[in-house]
């Protein structure tokens, strides 16, 4: 029986935040992590993807932050930008009662607004090798305070090459820092780094223990010149509601999205050719439903977190066997049932037998779909394309009811402080400082988040209560 949030002994803020984001029960992962870290102890888990990771080292991690402290007690590295963005978003919304503020820093984005957002009180730092490394070289990003250092993805993180860059990084830890490495698979070189750099680590297996992902695989053998008109038939039989499509390079992605697109098919791409912020985008509407066909190169295939994909398929194999554990694991997800599906060109034998080799299976062969399937399934699919998708919630959304966000046209350049701020509110009556949310602030504006449905009864207050000597405008911050 997995074991209650309520029974961890965590911060009665933190349980808030844990129930309004729809956790009822710990994951086997979490029910074994949790307390180890919240005693302190350094961890290497070895968990299937899906499987609550992120919590499994937030939750505990955020239970013993100082708020008080400015300089950041948590380092997280993650392999790609995506994943970063995930981790924050998801670290942010578990502390967001707690007042936690969450950065995340990485390349292909102006560092000046990061060095900016790291002047300012932040408790957690997420973010790729590369990029900290720039901070750290800066001097815009301090290190001594670090009481946590989260390596995540550790196995992709190594098959990309960043072994040197995570080797500065940890040479400039505090000696006292509590190391969490998670990894989907445990090459040789995942023990060679925590034999030299974690001491007396606690392995967490989880795999043996749990029901695997219900994931049903197979492949089609098919000339390379033949996949484009395979993968066509297979979408329309197989009718999927949500769909990602991985293939090894840029030039491949978008060949296939367009191929696509020309077909008809509400579809996007993502690799690592497009601008961040287009990125970003693209995977803000696919997490929401937007679309319903996703193309991408591996970026897409580590830890992303998105519910309901039904089906993946692997255009091209992975030239790594690790990666296809990732990509697969994008389906079958918090108990629904996925398909992984592979056209195999025979080219790709060898990666074919590789991947059976890590994963102890042999990926069972079928016949391409006969001519009468597909015509008999056209129907169907065309109608499933044309049904209009309805929007996912947001989880953070369920965390914004009861907050409003207030606006106050004064910040840095007037001197403006969150104790200023806190003041003038909790001289409110009937507020106090348990109804303040995150203050952030900046050179002319200070943004604040009132708690506990009392958004409104502070904005009406502070149109005529001064704040540090005066009257200040003060407007719903998404007005």
């Amino acid at each position: 029986m997995n074991k209650k949030f309520e029974n961890m002994g965590l911060d009665e803020v933190l349980l808030k935040s844990i129930h309004l984001l729809g956790y009822a029960q710990a994951t086997p992962v979490q029910e074994v992590a949790i307390p180890k870290l919240l005693e302190g102890r350094d961890l290497v888990i070895k968990s299937q993807t899906g499987s609550g990771k992120t919590a499994a080292f937030g939750i505990p991690i955020l239970n013993q932050i100082l708020w008080e402290e400015r300089e950041p007690q948590v380092l997280v590295l993650t392999p790609t930008r995506e994943l970063a963005e995930q981790v924050k978003e998801e670290l942010f919304n578990l502390g967001r009662f707690k007042r936690i503020k969450v950065a995340a820093v990485y390349g292909k984005t102006p560092i000046r607004a990061q060095i900016k957002t790291l002047k300012e009180r932040v408790h957690v730092v997420v973010g790729t090798p590369g990029r900290i490394l720039d901070h750290l070289d800066r001097g815009t990003l301090c290190l001594s305070k670090i009481k946590y250092f989260v390596l995540d993805e550790a196995d992709e993180m190594l098959n990309m090459g960043f072994i040197e860059q995570i080797e500065d990084i940890i040479s400039l830890l505090p000696a006292d820092h509590v190391t969490t490495l998670l990894s989907a698979t445990m090459p040789e070189k995942i023990a060679t780094l925590c034999e030299k750099y974690i001491k007396q680590p606690e392995f967490i297996e989880i795999e043996d223990n749990v029901k695997k992902p219900a994931i049903d695989q197979w492949l089609y053998d098919v000339q390379k010149s033949q996949k484009m008109p395979l993968l066509l038939d297979v979408i329309s039989v197989v009718n999927p509601e949500s769909c990602m499509i991985f293939c090894n390079t840029r030039n491949e992605v978008d060949a296939v999205s367009d191929a696509l697109r020309q077909e008809g098919y509400p579809c996007d791409k993502l690799h690592g050719g497009m601008e961040q912020d287009d990125r970003t985008k693209v995977m803000q509407r696919f997490r929401k439903g937007g679309f319903r066909y996703l193309i991408a190169t591996d970026v897409a295939a580590r830890g992303i977190d998105i519910d309901n994909i039904s089906l993946v398929v692997n255009y091209e194999l992975p030239e790594e066997p690790e990666v296809y554990v990732h990509r697969i694991g994008r389906t079958g997800r918090k108990g629904d049932v996925g398909i992984a599906i592979s056209l195999v060109s025979p080219s790709e034998r060898n990666l074919l037998r590789a991947i059976e080799k890590l994963t102890g299976e042999a990926v069972s062969e079928k016949m391409p779909p006969s001519a009468e399937a597909v015509s008999a399934a056209k129907q169907e699919h065309m109608e499933t394309l044309e049904t209009e998708r309805l929007v996912k919630t947001d989880k953070s959304a369920l965390l914004s009811e009861g907050i409003l966000k207030l606006h106050i046209n004064a910040g840095k350049k007037t001197k403006m402080r969150a104790g200023d701020v806190v003041g003038a509110i909790c001289s409110i009556e009937g507020v106090t400082a348990d109804d303040i949310g995150i203050i952030t602030i900046v050179d002319v504006s200070t943004f604040i988040e009132i708690l506990n449905n009392k958004g409104e009864q502070v904005y009406k207050a502070l149109q005529s209560k001064e704040i540090k000597g005066r009257l200040r405008k003060v407007s719903r911050a998404n007005e």
